[in-house]
Formats: structure tokens, sequence, C-alpha cells
């Protein structure tokens, strides 16, 4: 009976009328009107406000905190410091998934990183709790810190971010260099850059008897779960996590941080609901960060022009009392065809928060250097930068072995080029101006993995015709809500208005993560399977029942569409009701689940190119990004609406870290001075110039069955180098460090 139903073929689902249609999202309406709840939102009765006192210094101890002074504030209801504050289940460190970081839960009274929590203050008014944490007045014990690469404590390690090694090698780099015509070497530095996603982090917490509601902004849903289970020393069948909305998140709230289990411990202690928002300059530090690196690189050429060998070596900082390294050199692994191949990551603690995932983690720094690279490599070649990487390309993975799915990438080159007018640039640097302005043109490869997760789902065809899909899917912004509905109403056979989308909670199946843009590939495909399953279970009632007129259509089979089940060997069909009406059925409930089996047989990438054109005044180093031109082939485009605006949005990033994102720390108090929206720039609209995303067809059989991959994060992995070389072709000045300062171009 699984072949009976035509809606799964060798390789590609076939999907119908709703994927691939740019509908607007679902959820717009609620968002611009104020009606969407997002977790800082709920007000329980009884609501207690929680406002977390941190750190003023890099490392120490706290010596004093004036407790009674804040507990004899009228409003204030309790203070908990590591002297009474709840405990944990299980130790803080202790490490349950690849998603947990140290939890910061007033353990004890050493300070690891400024902004660090130190103490927790509960009262009736957000007013109250704010004034009774200043009047905590820390004294400290301080001790010498440090914050910086240059000042960071070296140390080896085996393994980058989640586990991945450290360290690559295949060929003979050493020997190819030996033999090589030409030899580049290039060292760029990116700069720490911290989550400002809209909404903060927040959390409120009730416990109902042992039953434990929390509301908050959760890209893990169903791990987010199982992780305050273990914590809290309950079972997760004793939780429900609500996250239907989310402002934002990059990554960093695929992760737990103590202040959200400082929040539970202090529910369940005072036995009143709990809401704890972090302030905006609270977000710098114990919420992860992306962390700088300084990279070098060195590119051996032959006399063509072709790559011999190329060696990428990361530098980069982590936190002294947990792990997260930028796997920054690992973008060299699969873009460029290098035979011989080294890459290498070298870990610096210091004394700052643990950094974690955020935008593109490893590719995002990785390819923005790996491209300043490629132009220097193509200038020593003196070919054009365009040429040079067309032939250099890589059509399989070089530290796998494996064969990409697809020769897209030569079409994302070729549209965007196009596009662009590529064709008219003059080689030479210094070569362009408008009036009194420099112009220079770049380019930089776009580049980001295919994961899959693990997803489950459920979808429910009822007696009316319409349905209902469940999974814990969670929306960020990318549109999850709208682009996981038209997935599955393609996997039932009916139209998306007959479609109602439960999701955002953690009673419903586990959609698995948010996050390394594979959660559309991930959720949809449970979501599409259970549709399948359901109209399996219909294909079943109806060709077995001799009062069908589907009856005996189990040889030919039936194809599901629009709310009907039609005959693959002539015209007759039967609606979904009338099926389920005969049967004396309420409705039928599918099942479906969504994973990558086994091992890859191919690279498995979305690809890119970009194309930049910046305006640079020669007296003042000033940088504007006048024009941005991108590609990218990225499979079946299920809402070509939302995908451009991830596309776009992600180009957006890539020019602020180009030339605007960067955390300073004063090195005299290691605290960060621009913890703010004022002094931490991002772009805004008088920043962003002409953008244009445009998606290349692409059809990979061999990614997932639907054929999906991810457009949240690839936009930043090409935008940042093309930014860098066009201000190098308008300068004559190779950008060594991002986000580029004007003082280094003048």
């Amino acid at each position: 009976m699984d072949d009976l139903i035509n809606m799964q073929g060798q390789g590609h689902v076939r999907l119908g009328s709703s994927a691939g249609q740019a509908l607007t999202r679902r959820d717009g309406r609620l968002k611009v009107t104020g009606a969407a709840t997002y977790a800082a939102d709920n007000r329980p009765d009884g609501l207690l406000h929680a406002v977390l006192a941190t750190a003023g210094i890099a490392k120490g101890r706290v010596a004093h905190l004036d407790v009674a002074a804040a507990e004899a504030h009228s409003g204030v209801v309790k203070v908990y410091t590591p002297g009474n504050a709840p405990k944990l289940a299980i130790s803080p460190d202790e490490k349950i998934h690849p998603f947990v970081w140290r939890m910061e839960t007033l353990t004890d009274d050493r300070v690891r990183y400024a902004g660090q929590p130190i103490a927790l203050v509960l009262a009736e008014t957000l007013e109250a709790a704010t004034e009774g944490a200043r009047l905590l007045a820390p004294r400290y014990g301080a001790e010498p810190h440090r914050v910086t690469l240059d000042d960071a404590e070296p140390f080896d390690t085996d393994t980058t971010a989640f586990g991945r090694p450290a360290a690559h090698s295949s060929g003979d780099v050493d020997s190819a260099r030996e033999g090589a015509a030409l030899h580049v070497q290039t060292t760029v530095e990116t700069a720490p850059q911290y989550h400002n996603a809209l909404e903060p982090h927040a959390i409120t917490a009730r416990w109902d008897g042992a039953r434990l509601e929390i509301d908050t902004p959760n890209q893990a849903i169903g791990l987010s779960k199982q992780t305050f289970a273990a914590f809290l020393g309950i079972d997760p069948s004793q939780i429900l996590l609500r996250s239907p909305f989310i402002g934002g998140g990059f990554g960093s709230k695929a992760i737990l941080y103590g202040g959200q289990l400082l929040a539970v411990l202090a529910a369940r202690d005072l036995d009143r609901p709990v809401k704890l928002v972090l302030r905006r300059d609270q977000m710098y530090g114990p919420v992860g960060h992306r962390a700088p690196t300084r990279q070098s690189l060195r590119v051996d050429l032959d006399e063509t022009g072709t790559i011999a060998a190329l060696e990428h070596d990361t530098v980069t900082l982590t936190s002294t009392f947990d792990q997260f390294l930028e796997a920054a050199s690992n973008a060299s692994h699969s873009l460029y065809a290098a035979p011989n191949l080294r890459t290498a990551h070298h870990g610096r603690r210091a004394d700052v928060g643990t950094p974690g995932p955020m935008r593109a983690p490893g590719e995002a720094p990785g390819s923005a250097a790996l491209e300043i690279a490629m132009d220097a490599a193509a200038q020593a070649a003196g070919m054009d930068p365009l040429e040079f990487r067309l032939k250099n390309y890589a059509e399989s993975d070089p530290s796998t072995g494996l064969v990409f799915s697809s020769k897209a990438l030569r079409e994302c080159y070729a549209e965007a080029a196009k596009r662009f007018g590529w064709s008219g640039r003059p080689d030479a640097p210094r070569s362009l101006r408008e009036g009194r302005l420099l112009k220079g043109w770049g380019m930089g490869t776009a580049q980001f993995p295919c994961p899959m997760f693990q997803a489950t789902a459920h979808a429910t065809l009822r007696a009316d015709g319409t349905a209902v899909i469940e999974t814990s899917a969670a929306d960020m912004g990318q549109g999850a809500w709208t682009a996981l509905a038209q997935i599955a109403a393609d996997g039932l056979g009916i139209d998306l208005d007959k479609v109602e989308f439960r999701s955002g909670h953690s009673d419903l199946p586990d959609a698995g993560v948010a996050g390394g843009s594979g959660h559309t590939a991930t959720a949809g495909t449970a979501l599409f399977n259970a549709g399948a399953d359901a109209v399996r279970q219909l294909a079943e009632l109806a060709t077995t029942d001799p009062a069908s007129p589907l009856f005996g259509a189990g040889n030919a089979g039936v194809t599901a569409r629009a709310g009907r089940l039609w005959r693959n060997d002539d015209e007759r069909s039967e609606s979904y009701e009338d099926i389920l009406a005969r049967a004396g059925l309420e409705l039928v409930r599918g099942e479906g689940k969504g994973a990558r089996e086994g091992e890859p047989e191919r690279a498995m990438f979305a690809h890119g190119a970009v194309f930049a054109e910046v305006l640079v005044d020669p007296d003042l180093g000033q940088v504007r990004v006048s024009r941005l031109i991108g590609a990218f082939a990225a499979g079946r485009i299920i809402n070509p609406r939302l995908a451009r605006s991830q596309l776009v949005g992600g180009m957006i990033w890539g020019i602020g870290m180009a030339l605007q994102e960067e955390a300073v720390h004063d090195p005299r108090t290691g605290r960060l001075t621009n913890a703010d929206l004022a002094g931490y720039h991002v772009p805004v609209n008088a920043d962003v110039p002409m953008i244009e995303a445009m998606t290349v067809h692409e059809d990979d059989p061999y990614v997932n069955a639907l054929g999906i991959k991810g457009v949240g994060e690839i936009g930043v992995t090409g935008t940042v180098g093309a930014i860098g070389n066009a201000v190098w072709h308008a300068t004559g000045v190779q950008p060594k460090r991002f986000p580029i300062h004007p003082e280094s171009l003048i």
C-alpha cells in the first residue's frame, strides 16, 4: 500500500500548489497589529518580576552584596545570592548534550567575566526589582583579567564547535608548496560580535504543583525541554515550554542560559510566577556571541593559476570555564579545489562569556578571510577574480572526497555577474570614480552546508475536509509558520486555507532545532511524511471499499490533489469527506519523521555568488556599499518571498560584519564599552544600498526527498568578502581586519 499514492518518486517529492508560491506570512497580521504574544507579554496572576545583578569586573570574586538594603525596599520580595540560591539537580557544568554551556546559577562567588549574573532580585514590580538590584552595591576582590586575543591564554584542543575536529590535512601541503610557482600569504582578523535580536532573552515561569509552564523564546523546543528537566531533576513530561513567537534568535536562543534556570528555581521556591527579561546591555556576555578570530591563510599556485596547496589556520577565543571555538578554518574545506589542504584551530582562554553559535558560525568569519585570500591569489596570478574562482571552485569536497550534487555554483557566478555588469570591471585598483569618491567592485563566493536534524510531526485529516498539522517548530522570523504549512498542505493534497498549523510548544511532536539552515528541510520532511501517511490511510479505505469509485485502483495507484484522491488510470475521483463519511470515521491521523538516513553519498551545500560595489571617500576613508547583488542555488524554494527576505537579511548582516559590527573591550576594566545599540553599530535603513538577491533553479535529488536546502545563513558568507574585495579594488588597500576601519584606508 505504500506504493499506492502517487506523491513520491525517485529522488524528489512532487510538491503541488502550495509549495513554491510567494505567499505572505500567516502570522504577519498578528505581528504588525501587536496581537502576537511574546514571552515577556505574559502576566500570570501573582507575577513577580526578576532582575539580574551583573558583575562590574571581568575577573575576581564578589566580596560583598548589601542584601539587607535591597530587601528593605518595600517592593522587593527576595534576593538570591550564592549563599541562598536554590540548587540545580545536577552540576552546572554537566554536558548532557552538545547544546549545553555551563549554567551560571549563583553556585559560587567567583566572577568569570564582566556581565556575569551575581544575584537575582525578585519584586512586585519591575521598577522595584531594578532598584533592589542597584541597592546591592557590590564590592569586589578584583584580579588581573585577559579579554583579547593578544593577552589570552593559549591551549591545545582536538575539537572546535559541536565536537568537530580542530585540524584536517589531506595531500602533501609542504611538497606542493615547494613545487608551486606563486605563493600568497595573508592574515585577516574578525572582531567579536554580539547577538542583538529585536526581542531580548526572556522567560515567564509558573509552577502548578509539580507541573512547570514556561514561556520563553526558543529555537530548540524539544531539546530545551529535556535540558530544563535534567537540571531541575524532574521528568520532561512535567514541563510545558511555549514559544509561539520569537523576535529573532540567530543561534543564541537555541541554548539555555543560567538566568532562565534561576527564574524557574525562584518560581518554585517562592510558589509564584516569575518573569525575567534581560536588559539590552545584559545581552552582552551571558547568552553567547561570535568570538574574534585571527586567520592566517597561504595559497600556493602553479604557473597556470591553479591552486596547488591551501593552508588555513585560525586562532580564536573561548571562556576560561567552557569551550566553544569558532571553526573558521573549516570554510576552506569545501569551497575551492585544493588537492593539498591543511587547516587548524588554536584556542585561547579569556575572561569573557562563553561564545556560541551566531548566524553562520565558523563559515561567516572563515569565508570572509578566505575570499580576501582568493582575491590576493587572483591578483598574484594576473587573473580576473571571477575567472580565478571559476578555474578553482571545487566540484567535490576536498576534505571528504564527496562530489557536489550539482554545478549550480557556476550558474550563480554567471547570473550574478551578468546582473551586476562585472564584465566592465577594470583590473587595476583605483581605476573607477564617482565624482571625487573612489569606486570599487568585488565579489565573494557563498557556501553553507545543508544539515538535517531529526523531527516528528502529526497530520490529522478531518471529516469536513480540513486538516490539523502539528510539530513544535520554531519561527524566529524566517517564516517557518508559513513555509512549513505550505509543505504540509502539499503532503496532505489539500489547499493551504484548509490547514490549521499548530506549533510552538513542547507538548507537540519534536521539530528539532531551528538552526544551521536546516529547519525547513527537517521539520518540513516530517510534516510532508505525516500528511502522506494520512493520505495513505484514506487511499487504503477507498481502494478496498466496493462502494468507492476508487475501488480496485491499487495497481494503478491514486494521486492526492485538491482534497480528492484521483485514479491514475482514468478520471474517477473521490473527496476526502466522502471517503471518511462512508467509513464512519471522524478523522485519520498520520505520523511522519524527518531525518537524513545513513552516511551521505554526496557533499551537500547551498551555493551562491555575491558582487559588491563600494564608494570610498579618499580623504576620510569612509566606506559605503552602493550596490549588492547575489545569486544563490538553494535547492527547492518553498516560498520565494520568504527566501528572498532571508537572503537579503543575510546580505545586510554581511554589510554589518564588513563595516560596522564590533564589540570593544576596555582593556583596563575588561568591560565592554559599547554594550548598547548606540555604540554597537548594526546596519539601518540609511546604510543599506540597492540589494538584489536572486535564486538559481536547482534540483538536488540527494540532499533530501523534498530537495530543500537552507537560505538563512548563506547570504552572510559571500557578502563580507565581496565588500572587502571591493574596498581593495577601490583603494588598493587589502583589508586585514573586519570591520574595516576608515583609518586603515587613508
